[in-house]
């Protein structure tokens, strides 16, 4: 079995979730200009891979404690509606039907919580998201924190090859695509990877190594 793996940000989705859902929380009155200005400068930081990835998110998600599960699901679900669907690529969504058509297995693959992956994943019928999770307590309350690792680096490569045990296809013989440079440890794992709308830093290392460059 052959697997492809699709992230979220910039890939599948032509802009930073993260930029969006704040969007939306201000709509609705949840966040302020502070708020999201803190977004957009921690998003600058990632892209240019600066961020200390765990200690960013352990802060963002602060905020979330005592939050029923259930209520951020259906948010995100608004939220995918009115501010992200705009925003997929079409020449993603041909992607994931080509991949379909071959019968490979299609995972979303992103460091980004999967409340928030998941209505893109049932929009484009990926059966599977690999993402980072959120503790959740045993009355369905979020607590704070994230489960480690975060789907992120090294925790996404350890994420992932969790889903290719589990579901019994090799990590190294699949396709995946992605923008950013942090996916560089997965990038180099797989057998075919295809860079898309690439950071500069990925760009570099895909023209050095000659891999798929891809503008969607």
């Amino acid at each position: 079995m052959r697997a492809a793996l699709f992230d979220m940000d910039r890939t599948l989705v032509r802009k930073e979730t993260a930029s969006l859902y704040v969007r939306y929380q201000r709509s609705i009155g949840e966040a302020t200009r502070a708020d999201a200005l803190r977004v957009l400068y921690w998003v600058a930081q990632y892209t240019v891979g600066i961020i200390d990835a765990p200690e960013i998110a352990a802060r963002a998600l602060t905020s979330l404690a005592g939050t029923p599960e259930v209520q951020l699901t259906a948010r995100c679900d608004d939220w995918f509606r009115r501010y992200v669907e705009p925003h997929v690529c079409d020449e993603g969504r041909r992607a994931v039907e080509r991949h379909r058509e071959q019968g490979d297995l299609l995972a979303i693959v992103t460091g980004a919580s999967a409340y928030t992956a998941r209505p893109l994943a049932r929009r484009l019928e990926i059966p599977h998201v690999v993402a980072t999770e959120l503790e959740v307590d045993d009355g369905g309350c979020f607590t704070g924190k994230f489960v480690a690792p975060l789907c992120i680096g090294a925790g996404k490569v350890e994420r992932a090859r969790s889903l290719a045990q589990t579901l019994g296809f090799a990590l190294e013989e699949a396709t995946f695509y992605s923008d950013s440079f942090t996916d560089l440890p997965l990038l180099e794992l797989v057998a075919n990877p295809v860079v898309v709308n690439p950071d500069p830093r990925l760009a570099r290392v895909a023209r050095k190594r000659r891999w798929r460059v891809e503008r969607w």
